[in-house]
């Protein structure tokens, strides 16, 4: 099967890869961009562990078609820092020990951020309901829960 070219934006910069029609954009992410960040947890959409911002959109890169990427901005857990510092996320994640092995983490972190754009001001039960998506075998996620309730916290207080 004769492969597309496809220019995309992904984390502010554009980018082009050729990818097969079939592969999924996960794998385009990992294989032809090298942003191996996201990760295949299962394959099918249920672990969240492959989440990206795909033109505003939470979406598991697992269920999209790379050349879906075509003219849109993807986010993925690689742009979530700036140069210099990490996101207030990543730096609460770390502050309450919310990660363990760190297979989910990334996908948590890019729906957390998804959801606090969104949303500075969620209530325990959203930040649950949003996260719902995303499967974590280590932690009991009350402390990713925590975290994220304490980043919105600190977001609204700097706004």
């Amino acid at each position: 099967m004769n492969k597309i070219h496809v220019k995309t934006n992904i984390n502010g910069d554009q980018v082009e890869f050729l990818a097969d029609p079939r592969e999924t954009l996960l794998d385009c992410l990992r294989d032809h961009v090298g942003l191996t960040g996201s990760k295949e947890g299962c394959g099918t959409g249920d672990c969240g562990a492959c989440s990206c911002i795909f033109d505003g959109d939470l979406v598991s890169s697992c269920l999209v078609l790379g050349v879906e990427a075509e003219g849109k901005s993807i986010e993925t857990i690689e742009g979530m820092a700036g140069r210099e510092e990490l996101h207030p996320l990543q730096k609460k994640f770390i502050e309450m020990a919310a990660l363990q092995c760190g297979f989910c983490t990334p996908g948590i972190l890019v729906a957390a951020k998804a959801l606090l754009e969104k949303n500075n001001n969620p209530t325990e039960t959203e930040v649950r309901y949003w996260l719902a998506g995303n499967l974590c075998r280590c932690t009991g996620y009350d402390k990713i829960i925590k975290a994220v309730m304490e980043t919105a916290k600190e977001i609204r207080e700097t706004a």
